[in-house]
């Protein structure tokens, strides 16, 4: 289905408001809006937050950027907490506490230390158990709001505050997990992977299906951050169209099993377009360290190359 994202922006109310705390160019903020712009007017959500950029820059009480019910969790347990207040949405349902014209969807939002480390367990639970509700990971490649840590989500070779690129490591030592495919891995009815690129249509979508589809769903979104990346405020949506167009992160979507990928760059861009605007790279370019680009670029390629694999592989009939 088409959409025009400008009637969407004009006719729908933001329920991510204006006043936060993020950071100008901070990738997060878009993020948060366009997904809860996908949810119908007339329907209620709760929210559950886990410790993060997020949370601590737009909830600070007794201010709130959420026009929804909001939770701020540990953060470890945005995942538990939602599946709890899910069963008891759908027990007082049951009981007939609540009227049949009710509706409430149920969003997780979680930085990738609180998704794709120290809350997986509980996100891995809560998905196992087939709750109704989405979880989305704002993915922005390190412990961000407590200091610019690696994460298991940072890519390799990444200067970071705990993997300094110097004469005795060239960064982060280690390859990114790849979450998308672990939640896969789930069997879930929807899981996607996008970005606030393409006038935000494909995260529109990707959103409105996941949130409206039944049982457990995930999203992982593209966050760049300006002060952990090291990139000019304004060049936020730079930096995810290259992100994109160098296929470092492809969108695409997996339904039932199925894989589609939602976009191929008609010409696939070096990844060096996508590293060189960031500060955290720029090691990579000195004279001498011209095989840790390589080395990422064959790294980019396999993934991709898998990827279209997958998409051929899970459509054969």
């Amino acid at each position: 289905m088409a959409y025009n994202v400008k009637e969407i922006v004009a006719d729908k109310p933001s329920r991510f408001t204006s006043g936060h705390r993020m950071c100008a160019g901070c990738g997060a903020p878009p993020v948060a809006r366009m997904i809860l712009r996908a949810l119908k007017p007339e329907d209620h959500a709760v929210i559950a937050n886990a410790t993060g950029c997020m949370e601590v820059s737009s909830f600070i009480y007794p201010y709130t950027a959420w026009t929804d019910s909001y939770i701020h969790t540990a953060f470890e347990c945005a995942a538990a907490t939602l599946s709890g207040a899910e069963a008891a949405y759908k027990s007082m349902k049951k009981q007939g506490k609540l009227p049949d014209d009710e509706h409430t969807k149920f969003i997780a939002f979680g930085g990738d230390g609180g998704t794709y480390d120290i809350g997986i367990q509980s996100l891995s639970g809560a998905m196992e158990r087939g709750h109704d509700m989405t979880y989305v990971c704002y993915d922005n490649g390190a412990y961000m709001n407590t200091g610019i840590q690696r994460s298991s989500a940072t890519p390799k070779f990444a200067d970071t505050t705990t993997s300094p690129a110097g004469s005795v490591i060239p960064g982060k030592m280690q390859s990114r997990k790849d979450l998308t495919e672990i939640m896969e891995a789930h069997h879930l009815p929807y899981v996607a992977q996008t970005a606030a690129y393409l006038n935000f249509k494909d995260l529109y979508e990707k959103a409105e299906k996941a949130i409206y589809t039944e049982g457990p769903t995930f999203l992982n979104v593209l966050a760049p951050c300006p002060r952990g990346w090291g990139y000019p405020t304004e060049d936020l949506m730079q930096i995810n169209k290259l992100a994109v167009e160098t296929c470092y992160w492809p969108l695409y979507e997996i339904e039932n099993g199925k894989y589609k990928i939602n976009y191929k760059p008609a010409k696939k861009l070096p990844v060096e377009e996508f590293l060189k605007p960031q500060r955290r790279f720029k090691h990579l370019f000195k004279p001498g360290n011209e095989w840790m680009i390589e080395e990422f670029q064959n790294e980019v390629d396999r993934r991709w190359e898998a990827l279209l694999k997958l998409e051929e592989m899970s459509n054969k009939e």
